[in-house]
């Protein structure tokens, strides 16, 4: 046992309700060093091996082969622009990243040809990429402005075989900024350091030489003045990526170039590239990645999460409908505390689970089912052997293996094996059939391997290549939620279920929502939480949330200040879920004061009426790619001031939110884009671009929009309606309203315009016959209302 794990074992064993913890822990310490010493040894002797000299290149499709002494380099431009290049002999596929393992056609018109100095060129619509005679690659814009150039990798293989590890630095231009990498607590925009590519689990994220985020995904979105560009190093291996802002030199012509180095255990050096604006960027990586899941309207609502038993959930239920406070779902474990068997109710907590799914449903309340990938090791039972033979993720020895730290030590389903996921995606029917209209994924990060020592020894079938728990990390929730989420050929019902999960890969868009949870206690947990959504965004996951809830009012360093300023800024996150204590009201919104009461109950009122605007921003992320919420600088990425803004968001393309992050604020600064913009409360104007100082009361958040939007909002009968807002003078705006069709068919979009006529605020819908009156109630705000 390792001293710091027996330190931990006598730590815990300090009261006799902590004994039975205290030696599990104990036990599991033995029993990885166990394992691990079976283990053949990690790094033994190596050989370094660089590309050498460019020999020769073989055109071919969309690009070609590019041949040096010791290694071959493959670059191909997709139809979409994109741009992918590979070292020794490595494809797209098998790729978890894309869907069905399958890239996009080559892009014809794209040509090898030779350039000066003995390198290699391959010439695009939108991009040209440049290979140099000792490997470099250099992506340009087509007026010749260089984005990035990844300098010649090496790599360190075992001199007995095996996987080798590899290293690849790179440069980019001295204004760039580096966004994306999934969810970083460091953010929105990644300064100087050392980011680890593996998903974390709870606490993660937190200190030197801690495990990642709870969600991480190797995808740089740089953007500078030449243009944004996003990289995607397609890779599911343990790594990490130091990067390092450049350093203009004011004129005096001694810049320095940012860049960084990509260091991977293991795996294919593979890398995606997308230039252009971050619009086209984003669509480029969902028609890569695959469209976001679309979410149902009450899966954008406020969901809850806390009660225990059936007593527990009618009486959260009935106190939020008694303070006026709206509540679209309640997240349960339904299963017996402890026993890990996913799929089942306990029938003593829950007597008539599908009669209280029913009577909530009628109200407009739906259940989600937290569902946990922990399964109990008991042969006989259901869900231990559904999976049939190498259904478990297995020792080295062949034996399944087991979760340290747990009761019974249970074992972990192999969801990288496709039969597996088919027999657990169908589980799921069996809690749709009890009433549950959704799923929250939990511990889907396995705790494989801290931040020194060894892997956790476990094998996985990684669709029949096999490989250990280094390769299959990352990709196991990935996997977890496309069981979940294919397990349904098709609606079973009116809507179709939503999958949450907590932790997540590269297109885990395609298969639900991330709602990663728990983060730092205290104020530096707003600014974690906006950095994760907004960082999600940009890697191609628009919906994503964290939870609010006791860590925010209960703890040593929350308040109820803390408490309301959380639950204002995440009112405006595409997933909101607020969560209760372990004792009665602890963490609700009436359990931390009555000016807190009223304060989150306009926050949660405010998200209802805004609920058609994400209806609408939920469709047009799944037709684009764009994400729900995105940085100030998004629609002018040129304007370097909005680049290093990270304390406010846009929500779509006209509302501009600017949460309170610090104690004691009452006015702050907000970095306003070009334009005119409106206090939607106030109604007082304000010009951008530049900074301005606005009101932030206790009982609400700035929140602007933008002049001549139309935004689609519920109105006080529930029913739908137009908010617009007046454009400024000399200009037009306008928006989009995205509802559900009448015959159940689509979702309908229509496309209103804004302007000024004779002083008067004018809005009409574009139809076929040219434009015509709105077919919804419209409410005028600004200069020009009625």
């Amino acid at each position: 046992m390792e001293g710091r794990d027996l330190v931990r074992s006598v730590k815990a064993v300090g009261s006799a309700a902590e004994a039975a913890q205290g030696m599990r822990t104990a036990w599991a310490a033995w029993r990885r060093r166990r394992l691990e010493a079976a283990l053949p040894a990690q790094r033994g002797a190596e050989r370094a091996r660089v590309p050498g000299l460019v020999r020769d290149a073989e055109p071919g499709p969309g690009g070609g082969v590019v041949r040096f002494a010791r290694s071959e380099l493959r670059v191909t431009v997709a139809v979409n622009g994109a741009v992918f290049w590979a070292w020794d002999g490595a494809g797209p596929g098998p790729s978890y990243a894309l869907p069905g393992g399958r890239a996009p056609e080559a892009d014809p018109r794209a040509v090898l040809e030779p350039d000066k100095d003995g390198a290699w060129r391959v010439v695009a619509e939108r991009v040209t990429v440049v290979v140099s005679r000792h490997g470099a690659v250099e992506v340009r814009t087509p007026g010749g402005l260089t984005l990035r150039r990844d300098l010649p990798p090496r790599w360190w293989e075992p001199v007995g075989g095996g996987p080798g590890r590899w290293m690849q630095r790179f440069e980019v231009a001295p204004d760039a900024r580096f966004f994306g990498l999934g969810g970083q607590d460091a953010g929105p925009r990644l300064r100087d350091g050392t980011y680890r590519l593996w998903n974390g689990g709870p606490g993660a994220g937190r200190g030197p030489g801690a495990d990642g985020p709870h969600v991480t995904v190797p995808v740089q979105l740089v953007v500078s003045d030449a243009g944004a560009h996003l990289v995607f190093h397609d890779n599911t291996w343990d790594g990490t990526l130091r990067l390092r802002e450049g350093r203009e030199g004011a004129g005096s012509g001694h810049d320095r170039d940012g860049g960084g180095e990509l260091r991977m255990d293991g795996g294919p050096l593979r890398c995606w590239v997308m230039v252009g604006t971050p619009g086209r960027v984003l669509h480029a990586w969902a028609a890569l990645t695959g469209a976001a899941a679309q979410p149902p309207a009450w899966a954008l609502g406020h969901r809850y999460a806390g009660p225990g038993d059936e007593r527990e959930v009618r009486r959260a239920v009935a106190d939020h409908r008694a303070r006026g406070i709206p509540l679209d779902a309640v997240h349960l474990d339904a299963g017996r505390p402890g026993e890990h068997r996913p799929f089942t109710v306990d029938q003593d907590r829950f007597p008539k689970l599908p009669v209280l799914a029913e009577e909530l449903r009628r109200d407009g309340t739906r259940l989600v089912a937290e569902v946990g990938s922990v399964v109990r090791a008991e042969p006989g039972d259901a869900v231990h052997d559904g999976g049939g033979a190498g259904g478990l993720a297995r020792e080295t020895a062949g034996r399944a293996a087991r979760v340290p730290g747990r009761p019974g030590e249970p074992v972990r389903p192999d969801f990288t094996h496709a039969r597996v996921r088919a027999w657990w995606g169908e589980r799921h029917e069996e809690l749709l059939a009890e009433g549950f209209a959704g799923f929250r994924l939990t511990v889907d990060a396995p705790r494989g391997r801290a931040a020194s020592g060894p892997p956790w020894p476990a094998r996985y079938a990684l669709e029949g290549r096999g490989g250990g728990h280094r390769e299959a990390h990352n990709v196991y929730a990935l996997c977890m939620a496309r069981a979940a989420h294919e397990g349904l050929p098709g609606p079973v019902r009116p809507e179709e279920p939503f999958v949450l999960s907590r932790s997540g890969w590269a297109g885990t868009q395609r298969y639900g929502g991330v709602c990663s949870g728990d983060v730092p206690e205290g104020w530096p947990g707003l600014r974690a939480a906006l950095s994760r959504v907004i960082g999600l965004g940009l890697c191609g996951v628009p919906y994503a949330g964290c939870d609010v809830g006791p860590q925010d009012a209960g703890s040593a360093s929350g308040s109820a200040e803390l408490f309301v300023r959380r639950l204002q800024m995440s009112a405006y996150f595409p997933l909101l879920r607020t969560q209760a204590g372990p004792r009665a009201g602890h963490g609700d919104p009436w359990g931390v004061g009555g000016e807190a009461l009223e304060h989150a109950r306009a926050a949660l009122a405010g998200r209802r009426r805004l609920l058609p605007h994400f209806v609408t921003l939920a469709h047009l992320a799944r037709r684009t790619g764009v994400p729900v919420v995105r940085p100030v600088w998004w629609a002018a990425p040129e304007d370097r001031a909005l680049r290093d803004c990270e304390d406010a968001f846009l929500l779509g393309e006209c509302l501009l939110v600017a949460p309170v992050l610090a104690p004691g604020t009452d006015r702050r600064a907000v970095r306003l884009p070009q334009g005119r913009w409106y206090d939607t409360v106030t109604g007082e104007a304000y010009e951008g671009p530049g900074r301005v100082l606005v009101d932030a009361p206790p009982s609400r958040i700035p929140v602007l929009a933008r002049a001549g939007a139309v935004l689609p909002v519920r109105g006080e009968d529930g029913g739908l309606e137009l908010e617009a807002w007046a454009p400024a003078r000399g200009r037009t705006g306008g928006g989009l309203v995205v509802t559900a069709a009448d015959d159940g068919k689509g979702p309908v979009t229509e496309r209103y315009v804004t302007r000024l006529r004779g002083g008067r605020v004018v809005v009409e819908r574009h139809g076929e016959n040219g434009p015509e009156e709105p077919s919804r109630p419209v409410r005028v705000r600004g200069p020009g209302a009625p």
